[in-house]
């Protein structure tokens, strides 16, 4: 009996980029306040990786060896700067709320180091399947930081079209004395990390131990 290979939810916890790998932690803890930040740097994460992955893939066997960092950078650049002032043009409460965190995906190590890792060295299929992988991973990080955070702070949830801000949902739970405004500081970002990253620390252990019990009841039976 051979070990089972992570299906594609298990690959979001048993690969997250943020809370597994620790990349992209900058913007997480810098945004994560609000449903409607998630939604937006989610997003630009995702099309950023998923252009640039496609890009390097393409580019990939005429890109110098030596250089290949610059072109990557110069790649992820350019369409940051291009999404930007797309959200800059049609987003403009949420490019305040953003601020230079927009600016800083260039550097995302998440996007970077897809492009080196896998982009680089595979076909154009194999470099999207990762960059949906990899932004999904994304994703359930940021969300799940932005929604313990604003629900603490704020006593509830809500969230709103990035394009024209018509409410989506909002409803409130806690009373606002009851509202832990340390949550919506870069302190209360922290400790919700912690506790995130070693919920996803446990359930990796688990599944490994698992695995590996599963690997010695097969040789045994051999």
């Amino acid at each position: 009996m051979e070990n089972k290979k992570p299906n594609f939810l298990q690959s979001l916890i048993l690969e997250n980029p943020v809370f597994v790998l620790y990349l992209g932690i900058c913007s997480i803890l810098g945004v994560s306040t609000s449903l409607d930040n998630a939604l937006g740097m989610s997003l630009l994460v995702f099309v950023v990786l998923l252009f640039s992955n496609i890009i390097v893939s393409l580019l990939r066997k005429i890109t110098p060896n030596e250089i290949r960092i610059p072109v990557y950078i110069v790649i992820i650049a350019t369409l940051v700067s291009v999404a930007e002032m797309f959200i800059k043009a049609y987003a403009t409460s949420l490019y305040t709320s953003m601020g230079a965190f927009i600016s800083l995906v260039v550097v995302n190590c998440i996007i970077l180091g897809r492009a080196e890792a896998c982009a680089s060295k595979n076909n154009v299929l194999t470099s999207i399947k990762d960059a949906c992988v990899m932004g999904a991973g994304y994703a359930v990080a940021i969300f799940s930081l932005s929604a313990i955070r604003q629900f603490l702070a704020e006593g509830g949830l809500s969230l709103s079209n990035p394009l024209n801000l018509a409410t989506i949902f909002k409803f409130t739970v806690l009373p606002e004395e009851f509202a832990i405004g340390l949550f919506s500081k870069p302190v209360g970002a922290f400790i919700t990390f912690g506790i995130l990253a070693a919920v996803f620390a446990a359930y990796k252990q688990g599944y490994e131990a698992k695995q590996a019990a599963a690997a010695k009841k097969a040789k045994e039976a051999k």
